[in-house]
Order: structure tokens, then sequence, then C-alpha cells
């Protein structure tokens, strides 16, 4: 491909048209916005992100859809050595014809492919634009890797950026926040204005830095998971209301009866690999950004609550509700409650023998 052309295509954009009237071309190549190419070409911008990522002379950097190789180039002045995921090989083999002949073309590594499906080398830190449409499941796929890294850069959708760094009683805080602040240290670095990009989206963006936790909280992810996952069903409600609804009752009563006539408990801790695998599940259960019940259901059709004419369903209601009572968690609501505050939730029900997973 070296020395030749790359066929000017004219881009296509929903509806069916081709829009020569905004063509958005870079080295000859057309930018697909359904496949999240939107290249970073404000020098500055990507200046300042080399910067605020820290990055070492003896650090292997993964970049993941570096595109054109703009920001490529920059990391591979900063750094040791580049390895880019890139799925387009249009992309690929422009990253190719770039550095072909310079002396960074020994030190960088292209991989033809989906992030989300190859295995990841190592690497020291991740520096990466990323097509917004796989920011859940990529993050946790990155928290899961084996050996952790020291940190990422990544630029993301800047609402579900914010969601990322959102504290207990913002607004956006979610089952994403918790489940990516247990894992990690999450801190916004940089807003990003949409004009910085080619094609420019239809969003803002924000630069967050990502550092795993090392070592990991002692705490079986799976039931972690399951826990969040019912306080985050409705996170302004309370959580005497959450725990009073048949199909959670149900389902934890279920659980309890297994493991109490197996006289099981769940495994607390795991080999790496089945570590990494339970993290990185978590990314899968999370849609971007409608990370909570926003379905219009109104509360009393959420909440319904079990029928004390049942002796036995009820005597397990009041053994939850005790367990909320006794943490002081009754009245309180997911949406206000800290990482801490979960641990401790965890526990006592753990010690009363109810698991979530």
């Amino acid at each position: 491909m070296a020395g030749g052309k790359i066929k000017r295509e004219r881009p296509y954009h929903k509806g069916g048209a081709a829009a020569a009237s905004s063509p958005h071309f870079q080295g000859g190549i057309p930018f697909h916005k359904s496949k999240g190419q939107h290249i970073l070409k404000n020098p500055l911008l990507i200046d300042s992100i080399i910067q605020k990522s820290g990055i070492k002379s003896t650090d292997v950097i993964l970049e993941i859809g570096p595109g054109t190789g703009n920001l490529t180039k920059k990391l591979l002045e900063a750094g040791k050595s580049v390895v880019a995921v890139e799925l387009d090989p249009r992309m690929v083999l422009e990253l190719q014809r770039r550095f072909q002949g310079t002396p960074f073309s020994n030190q960088l590594k292209v991989i033809q492919g989906d992030v989300l499906k190859c295995d990841l080398p190592y690497f020291d830190i991740c520096v990466a634009n990323i097509p917004y449409q796989i920011s859940s499941p990529l993050t946790f796929k990155l928290l899961s890797h084996r050996p952790l890294f020291r940190c990422a850069v990544i630029m993301f959708q800047r609402e579900f950026a914010m969601r990322l760094v959102a504290q207990p009683g913002d607004t956006l805080y979610c089952r994403l926040s918790v489940n990516t602040q247990l894992l990690a240290r999450v801190n916004h670095l940089l807003k990003v204005g949409r004009n910085n990009f080619r094609p420019p989206p239809k969003v803002d963006s924000s630069v967050v830095r990502i550092e795993p936790r090392k070592p990991l909280p002692p705490v079986n992810f799976k039931e972690w998971d399951g826990l969040v996952r019912i306080c985050f069903n409705r996170k302004n409600k309370t959580l005497g209301s959450l725990f009073r609804q048949k199909t959670v009752l149900s389902i934890l009563e279920k659980n309890y009866k297994t493991l109490q006539a197996l006289q099981l408990t769940p495994e607390g801790f795991w080999n790496d690999a089945e570590m990494a695998s339970c993290v990185s599940a978590l990314g899968h259960t999370l849609g971007d950004l409608n990370m909570d019940n926003e379905d219009g259901k109104d509360d009393d059709e959420m909440e319904m609550e079990m029928d004390d004419g049942d002796a036995k369903t009820s005597g397990f209601k009041d053994k939850v509700l005790g367990i909320l009572k006794q943490g002081g968690f009754e009245e309180k609501r997911s949406s206000k409650l800290s990482q801490g505050d979960f641990m401790h939730l965890l526990s006592l029900f753990n010690m009363a023998g109810i698991h979530f997973s």
C-alpha cells in the first residue's frame, strides 16, 4: 500500500445520501461517524493530553482507535513504544504508511482487530480517544487486564465521563460510578469541545484518568454487583422500599434456602483469571448511559410489597428488613451511599447468610 493512493470515497450519512458538501477526510480517508471515527485535530489539545498522562520514557503505551496517527506520533515521542489497536483496515494502512521509514517504525506495533475481542499485550499506560459506543465494556476490560497497568487516560463522551467520576448525591451517580470506583481511582482531567474533532461529534467530550486500585478491595465482585444492581434499580427510593419488592425477596430467599440446604457460602476470592473475568463482566451488564431504571413505572408498581399472609415469606422479609434496620439503612437511598456504605451493607447481609450470587 505504501506509495499508492487510498480511494476517496464519499462519506455516507444516515438517510442513505452521500454528502459531498461536508467531506471529512484526512490522508484521503473518509471518516465514518457510525463507527465512532472522530479524529483529534487540535495539536494543543493533543499536547495537553500527553502532558497530563505522565508518560515515562520507559513506558509501553496502549492506544485504542489510533485513527490516522495524530495522537500516536506524540505517544511515540514520549514513551518507549506504542501498541495501537485499530479495527478499520484503512486506518491500519494509513498508520503503517505514515510511520514507515521514520525513526518510530520499530517502536510501533499495530494490531488490527476488535479491542473488545482481542487479547491485549502488556502495557504500562493506556492513552486513547476511543469510539464512544464501547465506553463501558472497554473500561472494565481494561480494569480486568493482568498485570494491572499504571493508569489510563481516555477520552469519553462527556456525560459518560461525568458518571464515572460522580460522587454520592450527584445527579449522575449510578451503578457505573460505584462499580468503577470500587476498582479504580477516577479523576476528570479536562473538558473537550466537539469542534476539536474531525468530523465533530454531536456532544462534548471529557478526558478522564483511571488508576487501578492496588490491591483490589477484598470483596466478592459477583456479590457486590448483585447488591448494587438491586440498590440502583430505583436509586432515589429508600432501601426499605426496594427490599420489599416481591422479585427481590424471591431471589434472595431462593439463594438463602439453597445455600442453607447445601451448607455452602459463595467463594470469597479467586485466582487472577477468575477475578479478571468477574471484573470484565461488570462492563457487559452496564449500558453506557441509561444505568438506572427510568422506565416510567410508578412507585407503587415498583414497590410490590409482600403479602403478609404468607407466614414463611413474611418471616424472611422481616429478616431482610431487620438487617437494614440494624445498619441504619432502611430509610437511606442508594443515590447517597458511599463505597464504604455498600461494603458495610453487603457484609451485614452476608453475616446473616443472605447472598447476592
